[in-house]
């Protein structure tokens, strides 16, 4: 299973480290993911969401 939010999609995304010296190198950045209870279609089960959409969520209840 990949770490990814089953609402928006957010996976990992690539960038670079960038030291003092502004040398370069690739890292990853990986999305804020979490185990939440999630209601879909009437059903509620257990789902990895970002918390931004878990914030989002909460909003519009």
């Amino acid at each position: 299973m990949s770490k990814e939010c089953i609402m928006c999609g957010k996976s990992r995304a690539s960038g670079n480290n960038v030291s003092h010296s502004n040398r370069k190198t690739r890292r990853t950045f990986g999305a804020n993911i979490h185990k939440a209870n999630v209601e879909i279609d009437g059903v509620v089960r257990r789902e990895k969401v970002c918390t931004r959409c878990m914030r989002t969520a909460k909003k519009t209840v």
